[in-house]
């Protein structure tokens, strides 16, 4: 796809990286080249939450031991739409999201 790519959430679901978006993701520097572990973070994540702020917008959670900045839960925020999902961002963080709990591993 020339406009982004496509990942599988755990349920399934594509979720569309625009461009756009790799880009923004990028301008936090720790996450130089961890395309993979969003993707991994997507399709198997340990914690997912509904923000309170927008509950079309989900944060999958998924602690790495090790990362570029120590250890620390990457989070994706996914917009949800009836027919369409794509990432909003994606970051290393030391705590979870708060939010309603959808789905823990």
């Amino acid at each position: 796809m020339p406009n982004g790519i496509i990942l599988t959430d755990y349920l399934g679901r594509a979720v569309r990286v625009t461009q756009e978006r790799q880009k923004h993701i990028l301008e936090h520097l720790e996450m130089a080249g961890q395309l993979g572990r969003l993707s991994e973070t997507l399709a198997q994540p340990e914690l997912v939450v509904a923000t309170k702020v927008d509950e079309s917008v989900h944060v999958y959670h998924r602690f790495y031991a090790v990362t570029p900045v120590t250890s620390k839960y990457l989070q994706v925020a996914v917009k949800l739409l009836a027919k369409d999902a794509f990432v909003l961002t994606a970051f290393y963080s030391n705590r979870s999201k708060r939010g309603v709990e959808l789905w823990r591993a």
